[in-house]
């Protein structure tokens, strides 16, 4: 019976690449049986078969070699139960981490998808639940860089980096749309979903009646709509009843077109009595 077996043959035996092989041999996790001094050639015998098993099953697992090589350190049966126990802990947990990621890019495509295909300039009518925000409420003029005040607000409220598509807003005072004040804005906010794990100060915006309308531009270009919207306000017998809300769907992370950029306004409203 044959009892040496080249890395080549090893390789094919096993399915595994002779790269892995020679780098198994390089950190001590598999070394040859036996090399050849003139040739360089690695031969492997029968006795490191189950050795091999253990390491492929190990790595089907995706246990890191480090934990492996530690395992063959001491070899025991309690050991690799208490080797199997941490890897399903951190399987566990890598599912949950994906689930989250997974729901996020669930949300961002949808965003994205919805935002792309905008109606705009069409004045909505919309009941909207109440929505959990993190906010920075300081004045912020309309011709400052709006990406200081999302560091500051990610710093102050403690949130994680995160992609902001759709989730960041500013809002204008309540006064200030009435009157068509329009030149800076009262505070800056990120719409907290469940899986960003926030912990701090939650506050929300109202469930309420929102006319909405989409346009092309910026925050800077948000005059036009505004007017429009509170035309279409006066006409239906509305009054603002608190804040309005502008959030930018598509800006410069997204596109380097400046005619695609899209914002939506939203204005809480109600019957006029």
């Amino acid at each position: 019976m044959k009892e040496l077996f080249t890395i080549g043959e090893i390789g094919r035996l096993f399915q595994m690449n002779i790269r892995t092989l020679r780098y198994y041999d390089q950190i001590g996790l598999l070394r040859p049986e036996k090399v050849d001094l003139k040739t360089g050639y690695r031969f492997y015998s029968t006795k490191q078969f189950e050795r091999l098993n253990t390491i492929k099953y190990l790595r089907d697992l995706d246990v890191p070699i480090e934990k492996i090589i530690r395992f063959f350190e001491n070899k025991d049966a309690e050991n690799l139960m208490e080797l199997l126990e941490e890897q399903r802990e951190d399987i566990q947990l890598m599912k949950s981490r994906l689930d989250r990621i997974e729901r996020k890019l669930e949300r961002r495509i949808t965003q994205l998808s919805d935002a792309l295909s905008s109606k705009l300039y069409v004045i909505w009518e919309v009941n909207i639940p109440k929505r959990k925000i993190a906010f920075l409420r300081r004045e912020i003029p309309l011709e400052e860089d709006l990406e200081y005040p999302i560091r500051e607000l990610e710093q102050i409220r403690h949130l994680e980096p995160m992609m902001f598509l759709g989730k960041v807003g500013v809002s204008v005072a309540k006064e200030n749309v009435v009157r068509q004040k329009l030149g800076h804005f009262s505070g800056i906010f990120v719409f907290l979903e469940q899986e960003d794990n926030y912990k701090g100060a939650e506050e929300y915006l109202q469930e309420s009646l929102y006319v909405t309308v989409r346009y092309s531009g910026t925050h800077r270009e948000a005059g036009e709509s505004y007017r429009k919207l509170l035309q279409y306000m006066e006409e239906k017998q509305y009054e603002c009843t608190g804040d309005s809300i502008e959030i930018t769907l598509i800006d410069s992370g997204f596109t380097n077109d400046l005619e695609k950029y899209i914002t939506e306004i939203q204005i809480p409203v109600k019957k006029k009595t």
